[in-house]
C-alpha cells in the first residue's frame, strides 16, 4: 500500500512497499522570542538549542519505531524543516538526502558524513523497485528585498561549530539553518503493477523569482520553473497525479499550468511555533486558493489534524483511518 501522511507544518511521511520515507520530519518547537532580525525576524536568536530528543522519540514509537523510518528527506535546511533531521537519523540510522547545508548540520551532530548525499537538482534516485526520485532545485518564499536571509540561496560551507556549553546549534536563518541554496523538490515517480503514478512535493516557494535562475557561487541552478519543466520532461510526465505544496495562490498560479496535478495537498499553513501534541491550531482555509483548485478541477485534500492519511495509487487518492497512530500522540 503507498500512503501519505501529513505530520504537521512540511513533515510528510510516505509509506512505500519496501520504504519507508520521512519528508523534513520537525517536531522540536523553538520559542519564537528566541528569534530576532532580518526581514522575516528570523535572522538570529538568541542562544542555542538542541533538539527534542524525546519528542521525536514519541512520534517515532508511534510509527512504529526505528524501521518505520529508513530514508530522510529535507526540501530545505531552516529550523522547521532540518533542526530534527540528524535526531532522527540517529534514532534509525535512516540515511539523509538534502542540500549540502543539510549534510554540514548532520555532521555538526556527529551523524557519519557518509549518511548524507547532498543533491544539487537534476538527480535521479532510484529509491526502490519500480520507484524512482527526480530533484528539483528550488526557490524559498519571500524575496530579496524585504526578507532577503530568508529567501536569498544561501549553504553552509562547512560544518557548524555547537556551542561549547550546551552542544546546541544556532537556529537563525542567517546562522546555521540558512535555507541550503534556495530548496529543492521532489518528484516521485512510480511505476508498478497496476499502472503509474506520481506526487511532486515542495515546501517553500517565491512567486516572485520562480522564473529567475538561482545562482549560487557562481554556479547557475536554473530557474525554479524551468526545472521542474525539464524533471517532468525526463519522467515522461505531462501531468501528476497528487500535488502536495505551499506557497498560496501566487505560487499555485505558476505551477499548476506546469504540473496539472489531479489533487492538491496544502502544507505548512499551521504556523511555526504551536506545539506538536497540541495538535492543528486552526482550520485550513485559503478562500483564492481553493477557488482556483475548484476552477482547475482539482481534488482539493483539506487536512483536518496531525497525522492526517491517504492512499495513493493509480486509481487516485483516498484518505484512511489513522486512529491508532493519532491515539498515540493524543490527538
Amino acid at each position: 500500500m503507498w500512503t501519505i501522511t501529513w505530520m504537521s507544518l512540511a513533515n510528510i511521511y510516505y509509506e512505500l512497499p519496501a520504504l519507508r520515507i520521512l519528508t523534513d520530519g520537525y517536531i522540536t518547537r523553538l520559542p519564537q522570542n528566541a528569534f530576532f532580525g532580518g526581514g522575516g525576524g528570523l535572522a538570529e536568536t538568541r542562544q542555542a538549542f538542541k533538539p527534542d530528543v524525546g519528542a521525536v522519540t514519541r512520534v517515532l514509537t508511534a510509527l512504529g519505531g526505528p524501521s518505520s523510518v529508513n530514508l530522510l528527506l529535507t526540501g530545505h535546511s531552516h529550523f522547521d524543516h532540518s533542526f530534527d533531521t540528524a535526531t532522527w537519523s540517529r534514532l534509525t540510522n535512516a540515511r539523509i538526502v538534502g542540500s549540502k547545508t543539510t549534510c554540514f548540520q548532520a555532521t555538526a551532530e556527529n551523524i557519519p558524513a557518509d549518511r548524507c548525499t547532498a543533491v544539487y537538482g537534476g538527480e535521479k534516485i532510484a529509491l526502490a523497485d519500480g520507484v524512482t526520485l527526480h530533484v528539483v532545485r528550488w526557490n524559498h518564499s519571500g524575496d530579496p528585498a524585504t526578507n532577503p536571509e530568508q529567501h536569498n540561496p544561501v549553504e553552509l560551507e562547512a560544518t557548524p561549530r555547537p556551542d561549547p556549553q550546551t552542544g546546541g546549534l544556532h537556529a537563525g536563518v542567517a546562522e546555521d539553518f540558512p535555507n541550503g541554496g534556495g530548496g529543492r523538490g521532489f518528484l516521485f515517480v512510480v511505476d508498478g503493477p497496476d499502472g503509474r503514478f506520481s506526487w511532486f512535493y515542495q515546501n517553500s516557494a517565491s512567486a516572485a523569482d520562480l522564473h529567475v535562475p538561482i545562482v549560487v557561487g557562481g554556479t547557475n541552478y536554473g530557474a525554479p520553473i524551468d526545472n521542474l519543466k525539464a524533471v517532468l520532461r525526463a519522467a515522461g510526465l505531462g501531468s501528476v497525479d497528487l500535488w502536495i505544496g505551499t506557497g498560496g495562490l501566487p505560487v499555485a498560479q505558476l505551477v499548476l499550468p506546469v504540473i496539472r496535478p489531479k489533487a492538491y495537498l496544502p502544507i505548512h499553513w499551521d504556523g511555526l511555533w504551536g506545539a506538536f501534541q497540541a495538535g492543528v491550531p486552526r482550520p485550513y482555509s485559503d478562500p483564492a486558493l481553493e477557488e482556483l483548485i475548484a476552477k482547475s478541477r482539482v481534488q482539493l485534500l483539506k487536512p483536518n489534524q496531525y497525522l492526517d492519511k491517504w492512499r495513493l495509487d493509480p486509481n487516485g487518492v483516498r484518505p484512511l483511518q489513522n486512529d491508532a497512530v493519532k491515539q498515540a500522540l493524543g490527538f
